[in-house]
């Protein structure tokens, strides 16, 4: 979010005009609600107004969502900014395609204020999130890209995500790893280490109760000495990225690729990041509390 503004903007894009007054009597309360009724005045929009946050419809004329959101990815000034789609398009292909151009969530229509605000809520603090990271990445020290190999420990998401920082930082394009890297050593923290379930975090993200809750988890005596580890090592071809948990593990075959079926949910969606977009490849092992992530020198040469 703009460190000028005292609440985030979202942008709100849809042809017809209830679905606009709809949105806005959602989302006035609590943030700055900006609109266009068309393709070309949201792209315009989005340059002048810079939104922490796109509310696009898919079906409109001219230009349907899928190429507004083509256009906003392929512009470094828009690039960033989260995209969810609400629409009444379901269908098993659009919603790929959508995933396939970079929205981060769908929402349907008619719209349910609840899952508007949650899902509102989960793009904005995942962008600030992955804002604040980026902008670590880029002070980092330059000199961890000279590490070869190293072993190191972290118990809490804190940790985690400072972690994540630094081993990006002996990446090339450090900045498109970190996301990856905090997804999987978040993840072993909070369903590897604590044992909060898929269902839980989601009941969790609906309460606005996920924080507390691994924070209540971690004071627990039974989870005092748990921790968990994360190995690099670069080799003549590659660099690998080793994380263990020490939690009973879990079938990640679900969460490799991002389901159709779960892209209406306010997350879920890291691992399958982290295996598309940060690395060449995401590798669980043994029951899964162990998962290799590689990158090879080739594919960013």
């Amino acid at each position: 979010m703009s460190m000028n503004r005292e609440r985030p903007v979202i942008l709100v894009v849809d042809d017809e005009p209830i679905n606009i007054e709809v949105l806005d009597e959602i989302l006035r309360r609590d943030y700055g609600v900006r609109f266009a009724t068309n393709g070309v005045m949201a792209l315009e929009m989005a340059i002048r107004h810079d939104p922490d946050l796109i509310l696009l419809d898919i079906m409109m004329p001219e230009m349907d969502g899928h190429e507004v959101c083509r256009r906003l990815k392929a512009d470094p000034r828009t690039k960033p900014i989260p995209v969810v789609f609400v629409t009444a398009m379901c269908g098993k292909e659009d919603i790929v395609e959508g995933l396939r151009l970079g929205a981060y969530y769908y929402l349907t229509k008619p719209v349910d204020p609840p899952a508007i605000q949650a899902v509102v809520a989960a793009a904005l603090n995942e962008y600030a999130t992955y804002s604040a990271m980026r902008d670590e990445v880029n002070r980092a020290v330059s000199t961890f890209g000279l590490l070869e190999c190293g072993r190191f420990r972290f118990r809490t998401l804190e940790e985690a995500r400072a972690l994540a920082v630094l081993l990006a930082k002996a990446c090339p394009e450090p900045e498109k790893r970190v996301l990856g890297l905090t997804e999987l050593m978040v993840n072993a923290v909070e369903h590897g280490n604590l044992g909060i379930s898929y269902h839980e975090k989601s009941a969790l993200h609906k309460r606005g109760e996920w924080v507390a809750e691994v924070a209540r988890r971690l004071a627990l005596a039974e989870h005092a000495d748990r921790h968990a580890t994360v190995e690099f090592t670069r080799l003549a071809d590659e660099i690998h990225f080793l994380i263990r948990d020490q939690g009973e593990g879990f079938d990640p075959r679900a969460f490799m690729k991002i389901d159709p079926e779960r892209v209406f949910d306010s997350h879920g969606r890291g691992i399958a990041m982290a295996n598309m977009f940060s690395f060449d490849e995401v590798r669980y092992l043994g029951k899964g509390n162990e998962v290799l992530a590689m990158l090879k020198w080739a594919s960013v040469k």
